[in-house]
């Protein structure tokens, strides 16, 4: 396992000082990968991720490829759910199935001398489920039993109605696990129509971390995805944002408001995003020494704690942010989030808060790279977002290289306090929902 030198970060020293090498491995069948070599450990840690995600199922089968990808280890080629788990943990082998909007990813780990069985099983697992009706029903029930527990939550209420205003009739919009109704009525026609939508490989990423070589990795890649459907569906449209500033009160017996508040952000590729990231550390990011946290929990106490988060997509881009306060200053709350941003977006960002935020940005960065599986994870991440293999080389480089000047310029140009939407779930005194 790669491990990070500890002095190294406490004086901060160059990203270079990690010797992270990324190898570029393409298979004999045209399957490329990022590898990291580190035998120090017998174990390699494999990230899976294909584009598309529950982007492409259809709005009246909301939550199939989320329920899908749940029942892909829950029995496979000759195997039940039950033989597939033990096959797993007499292997020592570690998968994770998971769905979201953009993608739907894999993860396994296991050690040398199982490489072989534990690739196996996972192909068995990708190419080969089985979606017995016994499994699918009772996944069926988890995924429902999970949505009327949401139902009760403030924080899923907040977030469900917030993605509803933003992305009406979109899947953005509805939850990621679906509806009660979609959810019944899905069949296993549509769970193998989601299978082959969703895991094709001209949509796949892949990232390895560990004790393999490259010319070991290449033939793995083939036996592991080779099975799958080369092509799928055309990648889905942009969307726009439908929402205005305002605020949307949902009634919730709570002696706290829940409130989650965004607006339109800034994509990934955009010239402008390292500025725009290094700008939301000191409007909203993790610490105490925001701007919000400062103004809304510090000097006021009205939150225990209060976050903002730049939320790149791959067909839309936000800002947003949350917090909770009692009912009877949610609303106080909230006219103080609008006037930071106003405050901040009209260029009341100083120098020593920008020096301050760099500091964090880049002393917290090589902390990310302390596991196999972390590092699998950052190479796939790197892939899908069209970074370069030497990104986190260079990394750092561009945060030092964002300026005072950057960073106004972007606030002025991304923060509009008018723009800002409040979702508030609770009872909070002196708040209707309406325009600002």
């Amino acid at each position: 396992m790669i491990r990070l030198i500890c002095t190294l970060v406490a004086v901060l020293m160059p990203l270079k000082a990690l010797a992270i090498e990324i190898q570029e491995v393409t298979s004999p069948g045209g399957i490329t990968a990022w590898l990291v070599e580190e035998d120090s450990i017998p174990f390699t840690a494999l990230d899976i991720r294909f584009s598309g995600g529950a982007n492409e199922e259809p709005l009246n089968q909301r939550g199939v490829t989320y329920l899908m990808m749940g029942l892909l280890e829950e029995g496979s080629a000759d195997l039940d759910s039950q033989g597939f788990a033990e096959a797993a943990e007499t292997l020592a082998a570690r998968m994770s199935f998971d769905a979201n909007n953009d993608s739907v990813s894999v993860g396994i780990s296991f050690l040398t001398e199982n490489r072989d069985a534990s690739i196996a099983l996972l192909r068995d697992a990708l190419t080969d489920p089985t979606f017995d009706q016994a499994a699918v029903e009772r996944v069926r029930d988890q995924v429902l039993a999970g949505l009327a527990a949401a139902a009760r939550d403030p924080q899923e209420i907040a977030s469900k109605t917030f993605a509803g205003l933003s992305f009406p009739g979109h899947p953005y919009g509805m939850p990621l696990e679906g509806t009660p109704e979609t959810v019944s009525g899905l069949t296993i026609a549509d769970l193998r129509a989601a299978h082959a939508r969703a895991l094709t490989r001209d949509q796949v990423q892949v990232g390895v971390t560990g004790d393999i070589t490259a010319e070991e990795l290449g033939p793995l890649l083939d036996t592991l995805l080779g099975g799958l459907p080369a092509t799928g569906d055309e990648p889905a449209p942009m969307v726009k944002t439908m929402l205005d500033g305002g605020v949307t009160v949902m009634d919730f017996p709570s002696p706290q408001s829940v409130v989650l508040f965004g607006q339109d952000g800034i994509a990934f590729e955009d010239p402008d995003y390292f500025a725009a990231f290094v700008l939301n550390h000191i409007l909203g990011g993790s610490g105490f020494a925001s701007r919000l946290m400062t103004e809304v929990r510090e000097k006021r106490g009205l939150t225990y704690g209060i976050g903002t988060y730049l939320a790149p997509r791959d067909l839309t881009n936000q800002i947003l942010g949350q917090f909770s306060s009692s009912n009877d200053k949610a609303a106080e709350a909230i006219e103080i989030v609008r006037t930071v941003w106003k405050e901040v977006s009209e260029g009341g960002v100083t120098q020593e808060q920008l020096d301050a935020a760099k500091t964090y940005l880049t002393g917290a960065y090589p902390l990310r790279f302390d596991g196999n599986s972390r590092i699998a994870s950052i190479l796939v991440g790197m892939q899908a977002t069209g970074l370069p293999i030497d990104y986190i080389i260079d990394r750092n480089d561009k945060i030092d290289a964002v300026t005072l000047e950057d960073v106004r310029r972007v606030a002025a140009r991304i923060l509009k306090p008018e723009a800002l939407h409040f979702v508030v779930v609770g009872q909070p005194e002196g708040l209707t929902t309406g325009s600002f």
